[in-house]
This record gives C-alpha cells, structure tokens and sequence, in this order.
C-alpha cells in the first residue's frame, strides 16, 4: 500500500475508532471541540491563533511567526526540549511505541524505559536535527521497554513521565504525578478513553492545564516546530 493509500485508511480508522468511543460513552459533542479535526487525531491542525489568544494559560503560544512547521521529527524536537530545559534522571516513556524518544534521551544520559503494551524495536534510522543527517541503529541497538500499561505505582520509579500523543492516560499521568511528585510531560490530542470532558467550547488542552493545576501542578505550556498538535505542557509540584 502506497504512503498516502495508508496515511488515508489509518485516518479512516482513526475517525471510525473515536466515533465508536464517543457513541459507547454518549459524548459526541466532546468530539467538536473548536480548532480540532476529529479524523486525524494527532495529524491533525494545532489549535487556531484565535484560540489559543483566548486562553489565559496558552496565550503566550500564539503569535509565533518563527515556528516554520517541519512537518515530523516530533521525537527528535521533543528530546531537544528536554534536553534543553532539564536535568538528566529517570523518565518513563508511557506509550513509546518504538522508543526513538527514548532511545535519543538515553543517548543524553537519561535513563530511558519504555512503558507500552505494544513492544516495537527501535526504528532502523532516524534523522539528526543537529548534524542534518541520518543516524542508522544498529539491530541490536535497544532501550528498556516494560511490555505493559502504565500503572499509577510506576511513577515512584521515575523522575519524569512523558506522553507524546499517548491515548487515554492523561489524566492518568497527572494524577500519578501528582501524588508522586514527580514531573510529567504532556502532549494531549485526544479524549478516547480520558474521564475528563471539556465544557462546551473549551479546548481538551485548556482543560487538562485546567486539571492539572486543580491537582496542585505547576503548569508550562510550550510549543514545537512540527505539524499537528504541537502543544505540550510540563507539569510538576512547585
């Protein structure tokens, strides 16, 4: 199947996925939320300058003339965040799928673990956004990878936990973060399965800052040069 017969089915998929959550729970609505595309989940457009002006917590996101969208490379954008934003130590990858983000923290002395059901190797390349070029793994390159879902217990174990487009755990994390304290990483794009439902009108991202700082977190929001839902917030106790 070509690249885009692929991306066009998975997006399919996607659309018939969160249709199915939504009609099971009896939240359509939560699905029409201003500035989301409810067929492409985390492909889908950021959320508009509009809307991001309006909100208190993500107004300094807006306006950014200098975020030339490069289209991929989440991984390697993310890790340069952290990278230049904190403290090597232990971070938790919850649904890492291959664990390129992990593999690229641990290479910047992170200690690394992959926390998914799924278990996937690392991907064969990838690209380094510093040097321009592409970094082929060795076979039997690897990070750690605990093959099960993410259990509130587990945050005792780490000093961050970051989920990048992760399904259903959100508020999950937040509440592990909390009671851990521990910092978390978040780049929200969708409601299957989350227990929390926006207000009419109100933004799932807004909402989860809103949460988190119900939950006692110190909240900062940030924003990446790739196309999609490119907005993060980092989380953590004052």
């Amino acid at each position: 199947m070509g690249k885009r017969k692929d991306k066009r089915a998975s997006a399919q998929l996607y659309g018939q996925i969160q249709q199915t959550a939504a009609q099971t729970r009896g939240e359509q609505h939560s699905l029409a939320i201003e500035g989301w595309d409810e067929g492409q989940g985390h492909a889908a457009a950021p959320l508009s300058e509009a809307v991001l002006a309006s909100s208190q917590a993500l107004a300094g996101l807006s306006q950014r003339p200098e975020l030339v969208k490069m289209k991929k490379f989440r991984f390697q954008l993310l890790h340069q965040w952290i990278q230049t934003h904190l403290e090597p130590g232990r971070v938790a990858d919850v649904g890492g799928g291959k664990g390129l983000l992990a593999y690229l923290l641990q290479q910047s002395g992170w200690t690394a673990t992959v926390v998914d059901p799924v278990y996937q190797s690392l991907p064969p390349k990838y690209k380094d956004l510093t040097s321009n070029r592409q970094i082929h793994l060795q076979t039997d390159q690897s990070v750690p990878h605990r093959t099960q879902e993410f259990t509130p217990a587990m945050a005792q174990e780490f000093d961050l936990l970051v989920a990048l487009h992760a399904h259903g755990c959100n508020v999950q994390l937040l509440d592990a973060a909390a009671a851990a304290a521990c910092a978390v990483i978040l780049l929200p794009c969708c409601l299957i399965h989350e227990p929390l439902i926006p207000a009419p009108g109100v933004p799932w991202i807004q909402c989860v800052v809103d949460y988190a700082t119900q939950k006692g977190l110190h909240v900062q929001p940030f924003r990446l040069n790739f196309k999609g839902q490119n907005i993060g917030i980092y989380a953590r106790r004052p």
